[in-house]
């Protein structure tokens, strides 16, 4: 018994002190700060109403599938639609809003959509999810840039 209250009492003392240690090697810094500035003007020829629809199943929260496959690039939309999946490419309203622009412009012949208004409705059944978003706004034309 003397030798187990021996062996106890070593083992806390060594295990107090030696115990874990963190190291951080702050490395200062200074954000990039750029602007980029174009002195251009465009001349938009507003038309008439334009819109697109589009929708996507989604399972299981990630698993995309019966979407389309032509999408609208380089347009941003705002909001916080995904909650932070868009980073890893798993947002599927943004996905399903720019196929939406796309066929949006496409079908009109548009060069861009002036004032679009996205309306999202997602059906949502646990593990499947519906996600449907339908863009509404202006036919807009690039007549000069100047």
């Amino acid at each position: 018994m003397n030798n187990l209250l021996k062996f106890l009492t070593l083992s806390t003392i060594i295990a107090t002190a030696s115990g874990c240690v963190s190291y951080n090697n702050s490395q200062p810094s200074s954000p990039i700060d750029s602007t980029v500035k174009a002195d251009l003007k465009a001349d938009i020829a507003v038309g008439d109403a334009i819109s697109g629809q589009s929708s996507v199943n989604v399972l299981f929260g990630f698993l995309k599938f019966g979407g389309d496959s032509q999408f609208a690039d380089g347009v941003s939309y705002g909001g916080q639609s995904g909650a932070g999946l868009s980073s890893l490419g798993l947002d599927p309203v943004s996905a399903v809003k720019s196929a939406a622009a796309y066929k949006a412009v496409k079908a009109s012949g548009a060069d861009l959509i002036v004032a679009p208004r996205y309306e999202v409705s997602e059906e949502n059944y646990f593990i499947f999810k519906k996600v449907s978003v339908t863009v509404k706004g202006n036919k807009g034309n690039i007549r000069s840039i100047r």
